[in-house]
């Protein structure tokens, strides 16, 4: 099946403690179907300190379900659906249903 978000996408979370929040995707697990999104559903973990890295409580994003997110539109910003259509090239590409606008340019 065709991923409608991808990694690189621009989001709007519609439920949860981030309910209208935006970010882009930084990574999508199909498998589990969840993706990770910056600045969105931050936890706190505690980090050991190593070589590299400071010790101590660390922010970072956590997973959140897919079913959670819609795209935000090209042309307004707002949450839409996605859909799919096949151009006169061949090529298949995404599309915003409330504004009808190309996501994939």
């Amino acid at each position: 099946m065709a991923a409608k978000i991808k990694k690189g996408d621009k989001v709007v979370v519609l439920a949860g403690r981030d309910k209208g929040r935006k970010g882009e995707v930084l990574s999508v697990d199909p498998r589990e179907g969840r993706a990770v999104v910056q600045g969105i559903n931050l936890v706190k973990r505690h980090q050991r300190q190593t070589m590299q890295q400071e010790g101590g409580i660390v922010s970072k994003e956590s997973p959140i379900d897919l079913s959670n997110l819609a795209i935000m539109d090209p042309k307004s910003g707002e949450p839409t659906r996605v859909g799919f259509k096949i151009l006169d090239d061949g090529r298949k590409v995404r599309f915003a249903k409330r504004s009808g606008d190309l996501i994939d340019g």
